[in-house]
């Protein structure tokens, strides 16, 4: 296991150097011209071309890929670091490093995703696995319904209920962002009593349509394990139903389940921009969606970056799992 895990860590750093490519070549095939938006017409033509000096913007492409590597840094043609430094760029359109724009951000959206991903495992996998074993009856029914409507709803709008009823009407949750405007005056307790208010409406939005797929796709593999012939022959054997539910047929149809729990990892950089822009919150959707419009050269490669890193993370820690709770899976 730790020779393949030491060669699949090889292949990812040239994975990621692939993907950076790909990903700029993408960005400057892509019709505008960097921080146009940000530009404006009463600005004279000097003034733009020393911007464009600054940020890079008047070298080759080639060039300003090197640069933004860190190689032009390497070989003693760029004074400014790039990412084998450790530097992440200077943003074009929040003029200021990189990684102090995303670092806030990053936390946020990781947060917010990760007890949502908590939550949603921990109710969707017994619910999948109720509903299997209740087939055709009145709780398979009924989750039935919650998982269509789950997947049906936008959660943009289900966030604007939310927001309506209990911020505006019983004003028991607050209206919107990450924290008080009084957050940094507060105690450590009641300051993460207000953190955890302001999680409150995103987490039930991303749990309530996250819950609803992976339920119907847990219950679907657990009633595809329970046709099998071994559990057939479990049951024959006189062994309990709960022996053969979770020792027998739930070991096998989790296989799928940690598969996907591994895309979900990676999944947990992206996070939700429309839902982000409903109730203000800080996250990354926000952020990537910004710098796409903005062409921010240095704020796209970085989400990237990121995003690339996180998804060959969560394939090999699916792996890794998978081999864990399936002794037949073996990485020679």
């Amino acid at each position: 296991m730790r020779s393949y895990i030491i060669r699949r860590c090889l292949f990812a750093v040239v994975l990621v150097f692939v993907a950076t490519i790909i990903s700029f070549t993408i960005l400057k095939m892509s019709p505008g011209k960097a921080g146009a938006e940000d530009i404006n017409p009463r600005l004279s033509k000097k003034y733009i071309e020393e911007q464009e000096r600054i940020f890079g913007l008047n070298r080759s492409p080639v060039s300003q890929y090197l640069s933004w590597l860190g190689v032009m840094h390497l070989i003693g043609k760029d004074d400014r670091g790039g990412l084998i430094q450790g530097d992440l760029g200077l943003s074009l359109k929040y003029k200021q490093p990189v990684a102090k724009v995303i670092g806030p951000r990053l936390v946020a959206t990781l947060m917010l995703n990760i007890v949502t991903l908590v939550f949603t495992w921990s109710v969707a996998i017994p619910l999948g696995i109720w509903a299997a074993v209740k087939q055709y009856k009145l709780p398979d029914k009924l989750l039935s319904l919650f998982s269509f409507t789950g997947m049906s709803l936008p959660g943009f709008f289900l966030a604007l209920i939310m927001l309506w009823i209990f911020a505006s009407h019983l004003q028991w949750l607050p209206s919107g962002g990450l924290v008080s405007l009084d957050h940094d005056k507060m105690r450590l307790v009641p300051a993460m009593q207000d953190y955890l208010r302001h999680l409150i409406v995103p987490v039930v939005v991303l749990t309530f349509g996250a819950l609803a797929s992976l339920q119907r796709y847990a219950r679907g593999n657990m009633l595809e394990v329970l046709r099998e012939q071994y559990v057939i022959t479990a049951r024959a054997k006189g062994l309990s139903e709960t022996c053969v539910i979770y020792k027998h047929a739930l070991r096998n149809a989790i296989n799928p389940l940690v598969t996907m729990l591994g895309f979900e990892f990676a999944g947990l950089f992206g996070g939700a921009a429309l839902l982000e822009n409903v109730i203000n919150y800080p996250g990354m959707g926000q952020l990537i969606l910004e710098a796409l419009r903005a062409k921010d050269q240095s704020m796209v490669m970085s989400t990237f970056l990121i995003g690339s890193i996180m998804l060959v993370i969560g394939n090999l820690l699916a792996e890794i799992l998978l081999a864990a709770v399936d002794p037949r899976v073996s990485y020679v």
